[in-house]
């Protein structure tokens, strides 16, 4: 299985990649020899009648873990508040063999390098909110999974640095502390935004709200709980892996947005997609490049206005990038900007959609 960003275009792995790989191995068979036992950590997942995407990722918890006590674990993972760098201290246990149970289907799948699973199985689940039984082992837990119906058919995107919260990205060290150093309950909410979408929700009943982010699936945790204390709605989080690929040392998060964009695109073709991000990053430009490719599935673009200072704690200057200012012009749909989510409820309200 490929983690959402991983680029096959190599069969023999980066240096880094291999790098990475003996490392693990070692580090997974000290593990192994001193009782570390394999667990899952499950991600949120989605679909549509026929089908959903099981995301997961295969890693090791601590020994004399008995099945009841990793599903309680996994339970308390999700829940507990942390530093964000001991989200990245794990191991993961690469080419695991996984079940996966999706209503009265069963399915048998295999975890990446990186111990990610990332497969979309056939399912007989009815449109909502489902939980799927992820096993490893003797050790299940359950996921949960949003199965889209064709009576949908509209659906918002949203990033989230900078975006719901505040992180001041992608400057390399502050990305580095707001990732591994900073308690999550610090972590600055956008004012306004949580209502937004919450008022959005109820003008569009049933819409799905996916998270688009470059963060790395470690910090998942910690942002479905962000996201749940300030009021978010619930929604599938679509993020990347930070480590080597078969072509280099890093991936490009800008490539992962776009190319989460286009599936999101193909595999729920019935839906008018709102997009909302902001312009610190190259959100606009990559909207406003999938509105041009599309521009019947793309109806509204969001976008939050940095303040001068945010702008330069995110790539250096106090104005958006010219690229990014130039791509907003040059969307085609509906195209909103505002300072946070009360400005741009305001300009929604004036423009008829809420």
């Amino acid at each position: 299985m490929s983690t959402p960003t991983q680029n096959a275009s190599s069969s023999r792995p980066h240096r880094a990649a291999r790098l990475e790989d003996r490392f693990n191995r070692f580090l997974t068979a000290r593990l192994s020899d001193r009782g570390w036992v394999p667990r899952v950590e499950p991600y949120t997942g989605y679909g549509a009648p026929g089908w959903v995407r099981v995301m997961a990722r295969t890693l090791l918890a601590p020994p004399g873990t008995t099945e009841g006590e990793a599903t309680e674990r996994d339970a308390e993972s999700r829940q507990r508040t942390v530093r964000g760098w001991r989200s990245f201290v794990t191991a993961q246990v690469p080419d695991a063999q996984v079940e996966v149970r999706a209503g009265s289907r069963t399915h048998t799948l295999r975890s990446d390098r990186g111990g990610y699973v990332d497969a979309v199985v056939e399912s007989d689940l009815p449109p909502g909110w489902h939980q799927i039984e992820v096993r490893i082992a003797d050790r299940s837990i359950t996921a949960p999974v949003l199965v889209v119906g064709p009576e949908q058919t509209t659906a918002m995107v949203s990033d989230i640095d900078d975006t719901v919260m505040v992180t001041a990205l992608p400057r390399p060290l502050l990305a580095a502390y707001n990732a591994m150093v900073l308690h999550e309950n610090a972590r600055r909410v956008v004012p306004g935004m949580a209502a937004l979408y919450r008022r959005w929700g109820a003008a569009n009943p049933g819409a799905p709200t996916f998270y688009l982010s470059t963060g790395a699936w470690n910090v998942a945790p910690a942002l479905r709980r962000f996201l749940a204390r300030h009021g978010y709605p619930a929604g599938p989080l679509l993020l990347t892996d930070w480590g080597p690929t078969n072509t280099g040392w890093f991936r490009s998060g800008q490539q992962h947005k776009r190319d989460t964009l286009r599936r999101l695109l193909t595999e729920l073709p019935q839906i008018h997609w709102v997009l909302v991000g902001d312009d610190g990053q190259h959100d606009p430009q990559i909207y406003g490049d999938l509105a041009a490719e599309h521009p019947d599935r793309v109806s509204l673009v969001a976008i939050r206005q940095l303040t001068p200072a945010e702008q330069v704690l995110a790539h250096g200057t106090p104005a958006p990038a010219e690229d990014d200012a130039g791509a907003q012009r040059a969307v085609s749909p509906l195209v909103v900007h505002g300072g946070d989510g009360n400005e741009l409820a305001l300009r929604l309200i004036d423009a008829g959609v809420l």
